[in-house]
């Protein structure tokens, strides 16, 4: 009898706590990552084993190791960096009830390859008091010569703004993105750098008014220990632009299952558990990013932003037009 009882716990505590490891690459980079991969082996007995890299290099990493890759995961943030996984061939189709019922169509793959796991919101921060509050509209108006010598953006070499020039093609099409881009970069305060924590402390410090940003960059800086970070914050408002047919655009941290994963059942419940409600809460509560999961709560920071429509094109186009808004930038001089 107690030889059953024993017998009994042990089963029960293997149907808890499921075997083995998770091996993850990821292009992430936040601290909030690493305690939800801590939540995830406490729940579930599984070992996350993180490789981190750029999106690009974990990309040619799985497709140079072929069958032989220990990769199951593959995180990274845009959209577009998961559309050339897919098209590298390096993923597979997803089969979970959990993530096709919670993950809405636009932010996931159309054959379910990859699934978005966080939302970001591309939009301008102005300067309080610039006067720039009513002046702002829609993305297609920050070509318009009113914002002479005020916007600040960084590099065309950024996925953000790639992304961005993507969905204005998607839109648009490829010569008025070239005209739109070529509008504004001669309406730029200075030659586009650093990152968009930059952007934001060069408008709060009176160079240019306007700045191109993703939300999450703000509440990180409303937060953080460097004070000249949370003094830029209180300088600065938040618009949500839209596209003229359209919403304001959007972007995602996603995550799929690689080609030849070993641990291919892990993989899927690591994902299904990065789109729960617990962990959709610490993304959205500890990192600033918008949640995928309906019901999930955004922080006071984010809430004091307001709400926004977002863009109605599909994901997958941000990844179809990136070579040409690469091209567009080229074209139209944005450095």
């Amino acid at each position: 009898m107690i030889k059953k009882i024993a017998l009994s716990a042990v089963l029960l505590a293997s149907s808890l706590f499921a075997s083995g490891e998770v091996n993850v690459y990821s292009h992430r980079h936040y601290d909030t990552d690493k305690k939800l991969f801590k939540m995830f082996e406490d729940k579930t007995g599984i070992k996350v084993n993180v490789v981190k890299a750029k999106a690009s290099a974990l990309i040619k990493r799985i497709e140079t190791e072929g069958k032989k890759s220990p990769a199951d995961v593959l995180i990274t943030v845009d959209a577009g960096r998961l559309y050339q996984a897919k098209k590298e061939g390096i993923l597979q189709p997803i089969h979970s009830d959990y993530l096709i019922k919670n993950i809405p169509e636009n932010l996931r793959d159309k054959d379910n390859e990859w699934f978005g796991v966080t939302i970001r919101s591309r939009v301008t921060a102005y300067k309080i008091g610039s006067g720039m509050k009513d002046k702002l509209s829609t993305y297609e108006d920050l070509a318009n010569p009113k914002f002479k010598g005020q916007l600040m953006v960084r590099s065309s070499n950024s996925i953000y703004n790639q992304s961005l020039m993507a969905a204005m093609i998607a839109h648009h099409g490829k010569e008025y993105a070239i005209k739109w881009a070529k509008g504004v970069v001669s309406n730029l305060a200075s030659s586009p750098k650093g990152d968009d924590t930059y952007q934001v402390k060069a408008i709060a410090n009176g160079i240019g008014t306007v700045a191109l940003v993703n939300t999450y960059y703000v509440g990180k800086m409303a937060g953080n220990n460097d004070l000249s970070q949370a003094e830029s914050v209180k300088q600065i408002k938040i618009f949500f632009p839209k596209f003229k047919n359209g919403g304001t655009h959007i972007n995602i941290s996603g995550a799929a299952v690689a080609k030849y994963a070993p641990n291919k059942e892990n993989a899927i419940k690591f994902i299904e558990f990065l789109t729960s409600k617990e962990a959709q809460k610490v993304f959205a509560q500890e990192n600033f990013e918008y949640p995928v999961l309906k019901g999930v709560e955004n922080t006071d920071i984010a809430k004091a932003w307001g709400t926004f429509t977002p863009d109605n094109i599909s994901l997958n186009e941000l990844g179809k037009y990136n070579k040409n808004a690469v091209i567009a930038f080229d074209v139209a001089g944005w450095k």
